[in-house]
């Protein structure tokens, strides 16, 4: 799969490090001269350049990505990018630093695939160093498995059914469930699903084709 990345700081070279590592093609769109070059001496295919900026997207191949991920620490360049990126038809990521009221969110969320918190992420992780959990750890396994949510489409042929019956491939699991613009929970054993439904579960990349094709049909 193909893949652009905008931003390459902590938290774009770290995404960056694992997608090419897994054996997807990755290309940076980085403004900053010396992060390009840091980009480049890692290996990785580089468009300088405002990640805004639609001729610059389109150049690192936008039209035939599988996805976007804007990662910088600018808000407005993030959002920018990934509308751009809808026109094209492409999955979008989209990285928020800050815990934004909650209407705020619902707005980005409703105009992206997904809205990522990476220092809320990262306080996880500190909290699970201070109980005593062993965060090398989890980062091996986040490495090797995959955590998204997936809205349940009209006509899926898991409407009706409880949650907790889903029966996903490979190692695959649902770990949340919430209603159409509502916060998600650990699902009830009589929870069902309805259209719009969403679920969040974790899954080995190479499977989440697969698990999609699952939710969707």
């Amino acid at each position: 799969m193909r893949f652009i990345i905008v931003g390459y700081g902590r938290v774009g070279a770290r995404t960056a490090d694992i997608i090419s590592t897994e054996g997807h093609e990755v290309v940076i769109v980085e403004k900053d001269e010396t992060r390009a070059q840091h980009a480049r001496d890692d290996g990785h295919e580089v468009v300088e350049g405002a990640g805004e900026d639609e001729r610059n997207l389109e150049h690192a191949g936008l039209g035939e990505s599988d996805a976007l991920a804007a990662l910088t620490s600018d808000l407005n360049t993030n959002f920018t990018a990934c509308m751009i990126a809808n026109n094209h038809g492409c999955r979008t990521v989209l990285r928020i630093d800050e815990d934004y009221r909650e209407e705020i969110y619902r707005k980005y969320a409703d105009d992206v695939d997904e809205v990522v918190y990476p220092e809320r992420m990262g306080a996880a992780g500190a909290k699970t160093a201070l109980l005593g959990g062993d965060l090398n750890v989890l980062g091996d396994l986040t490495e090797n498995l995959t955590a998204t949510s997936l809205e349940i489409p009209d006509g899926s042929s898991l409407i009706g059914r409880r949650v907790v019956e889903i029966e996903l491939p490979g190692d695959a699991r649902v770990y949340a469930h919430g209603r159409r613009r509502e916060p998600m929970t650990i699902p009830l054993p009589q929870t069902e699903i309805k259209s719009g439904d969403r679920v969040a579960l974790i899954a080995e990349q190479a499977t989440l084709d697969e698990v999609k094709t699952v939710l969707h049909r």
